[in-house]
């Protein structure tokens, strides 16, 4: 059994002892630690949280933990239901709440489940807050109410069709171009919540037809949640033998989406981003963010444009300070995750699906032919596996002195070191930073072919595992 403390929530596999599982004990533990936070931050007149939840078989008992720990604690809970993280996100602020909770572990298999925070913005924690919370859970450092004070529960399962009619109302959203472009278009909802919103987002969109491929939210994944190329062979085969134009596939809490064209090819995750950013920038000037592990085709687009491109440490929080740090119009991660703050400051698929079909009614190409207007590129992901007694920062630190040398600079080599350690050279960079719950350094390398981009991890990793 896994239990995974970290500042952005909790996360494990369901089942074990307390402290070794995601368990009822745990679970009321975190919660009333996250409550307690909010108690004495929040300084609103609200006092209800928002609570909403994938499809996962476990969702069931962890919703009635927490929705029953915060109304111990003195919240009334606004219970959303089958949710996605994205329309929770927004349930917060439109419902004026004081915070929110989502229960997913997004990509991860059925047999995890989490609970991702929210403050009263519909943002997740920042690592100031997500540390308290910690502590307090590890201290039982909260009270819970008396019987006078006991929180009320609230029903409202309206936020998905408030979250579509939310996308729709967005200044760059054609729904009359979508329409007249008559789109075809295939879904895999891995059997959770996405399979509930899309149908009716893209029925609303104007879309002709659509094909839903594990579209019924069981929470019995039939394959891999994660959208990546190695897990999709049933909807790419769909669409080598379909009429459709596009297909898009998001994980379980429909925060990452990924494309494929029309001849059952994938369009790139990291380029899902890329894409909307185009299309946005060519209506809205401005600055773009990703984070350091994400394709440097952003950047490109972006300088075309005549605006500045930022990175930030890896994880939506990051993303979201940078974006706002700098004015961002559009940023995002490569994973398929798109921040549109037009609509707010959170990973949506909802609207990456809305704009892409947009700009792809305007474009009036095939999905395959508008891939082919970005800059290529290609990325290897690797890992080194270290001993627990490994000082990975002093590693770390030797890496970025290495590759901070005269001659290197003279090369045009920059070294980024917000988040571990980025080795950008002209025409590729790699990126190393150290997990934080085990003893590995992650290594993902990008270059113009799959040969260089794997040949440059492959260098980089043996000078670390040469200073080991």
């Amino acid at each position: 059994m896994s239990l995974i403390k970290s500042i952005s929530g909790i996360r494990g596999t369901i089942g074990g002892v307390a402290g070794e599982g995601l368990n009822p004990l745990d679970i009321t533990k975190f919660t009333a630690a996250y409550a307690t936070l909010i108690r004495k931050t929040y300084k609103g007149e609200a006092r209800h949280i928002v609570v909403g939840r994938d499809a996962r078989i476990s969702g069931e008992m962890v919703r009635q933990c927490v929705c029953g720990t915060l109304m111990g604690m003195g919240f009334d809970v606004l219970d959303i239901g089958l949710a996605t993280t994205p329309t929770t996100e927004l349930a917060v602020t439109m419902s004026k709440a004081c915070g929110g909770i989502i229960l997913t572990a997004s990509h991860n298999p059925r047999q995890w489940n989490a609970l991702k925070l929210l403050n009263a913005q519909g943002e997740f924690l920042n690592a100031a807050e997500g540390a308290e919370v910690l502590a307090l859970a590890a201290d039982e450092a909260f009270t819970f109410a008396e019987v006078d004070k006991l929180g009320k529960y609230i029903r409202d399962e309206s936020f998905g069709q408030r979250h579509i009619d939310a996308v729709l109302a967005l200044e760059l959203v054609d729904v009359e171009a979508i329409r007249k472009a008559h789109f075809k278009v295939a879904i895999d909802t891995v059997n959770s919540v996405g399979g509930i919103v899309l149908p009716p987002l893209l029925r609303q969109l104007g879309v002709e037809k659509v094909e839903g491929l594990y579209t019924e939210p069981t929470g019995d994944f039939q394959h891999n949640p994660e959208p990546l190329e190695k897990n999709l062979g049933d909807i790419m085969a769909l669409m080598k033998t379909s009429d459709c134009d596009v297909a898009f596939v998001v994980d379980p809490d429909v925060d990452r989406l990924a494309v494929i064209d029309e001849k059952g090819a994938m369009y790139g995750e990291e380029y899902t981003l890329v894409t909307v950013a185009d299309y946005i920038l060519q209506h809205t000037p401005g600055n773009t963010v990703s984070n350091l592990s994400s394709t440097r085709a952003l950047r490109d687009v972006t300088q075309r444009f005549g605006q500045q491109y930022n990175a930030s440490a890896v994880g939506e929080v990051n993303v979201v300070a940078k974006m706002k740090a700098t004015g961002a119009v559009i940023g995002g991660e490569g994973n398929g995750g798109v921040i549109y703050p037009a609509s707010h400051y959170g990973r949506d698929a909802l609207v990456g699906i809305a704009l892409f079909l947009t700009y792809l009614a305007k474009k009036g190409c095939a999905v395959s032919e508008l891939r082919k207007t970005y800059p290529s590129y290609f990325m290897a992901k690797n890992r080194i596996d270290l001993t627990p007694d490994t000082d990975v920062d002093a590693v770390l630190a030797k890496v970025k002195a290495l590759y901070s040398s005269a001659e290197n600079k003279a090369a045009g080599v920059a070294i980024t070191d917000i988040d571990g350690v980025k080795i950008d050279f002209p025409d590729k960079w790699v990126h190393l930073r150290k997990s934080n719950t085990e003893p590995i350094v992650r290594v993902y390398s990008e270059a113009h072919t799959p040969e260089a981009a794997a040949e440059i991890g492959e260098k980089v990793m043996e000078v670390v595992k040469s200073m080991v």
